[in-house]
């Protein structure tokens, strides 16, 4: 069994999916698996994953696109290594990605970690300051703010089990680590630089704009709270959200 199981949803990714690849197949740490679902593109990305020629590489293929929570959950049905971590078909790690994350996991006895990224304009160039892994990560300080993000996160599935994501939620990334954190009592900081997010500008004003409300879902349908309780929540979660992008437009 290897190390390490990489989560990747695609659909319609073939612009960056080959940028990913490279990433992946360039690791310092290989022994990785990389199972990766392709929901339903109707691009050529599945023949840009099918080109890549690796073993490691397990491609799923479905036949409708449902979402990239459920690919990403089909995958996770499959994966058999003891580290899960997460990259999206248009993000990118630093070749010691996979290396430094599972040292540190050893080395601070972590059931979850997270490290820096760099938050980037769509040909990787540096938009905005990197995002710090500062601080560790609790239940409680998550609520306010989702500080995990998918690309620069590992968690041990050997002590906490797998953890799926949510059918029917929008913010699923969320209710995932929610879940996840309920489990364990911390998430420990890895305070480098080890990967890139691109940082769409369509995406960034939708999440100023459009999700507020599935924001307070994540509060009153996944984690049961009153509707008072849920809003507070909500209303954390937004000035949070505003202050950690408000710079991206200029």
């Amino acid at each position: 069994m290897p190390q390490v199981s990489i989560i990747t949803p695609v659909y319609n990714s073939a612009r960056f999916l080959q940028e990913t690849a490279n990433s992946v197949l360039s690791q310092t740490f290989s022994d990785w698996e990389w199972l990766v679902t392709d929901d339903g593109s109707t691009d050529n990305s599945a023949a840009i994953l099918t080109n890549l020629n690796d073993h490691r590489i397990k491609i799923t293929c479905s036949d409708q696109n449902g979402g990239a929570g459920r690919a990403r959950n089909i995958s996770l049905e499959k994966a058999s290594g003891r580290y899960i971590t997460f990259l999206d078909a248009d993000d990118y790690w630093e070749p010691t990605f996979l290396e430094e994350m599972i040292s540190f996991m050893i080395k601070e006895k972590a059931e979850l970690a997270y490290s820096n990224y760099a938050r980037c304009d769509e040909n990787l160039n540096p938009e905005i300051a990197d995002f710090k892994a500062d601080k560790e990560v609790t239940f409680y300080n998550l609520l306010k703010t989702c500080r995990l993000s998918l690309l620069s996160s590992m968690y041990d599935s050997e002590r906490v089990g797998k953890v799926y994501f949510p059918a029917g939620s929008k913010r699923e990334d969320h209710v995932m680590w929610l879940n996840l954190l309920k489990k364990i009592p911390v998430g420990k900081p890895l305070n480098r630089t080890l990967a890139k997010y691109r940082m769409h500008a369509t995406s960034i004003s939708r999440k100023k704009t459009h999700i507020m409300k599935d924001q307070y879902l994540v509060y009153k349908d996944y984690m049961k709270f009153s509707t008072i309780k849920s809003l507070y929540y909500t209303a954390n979660w937004a000035l949070n959200g505003f202050m950690k992008y408000s710079k991206f437009f200029n």
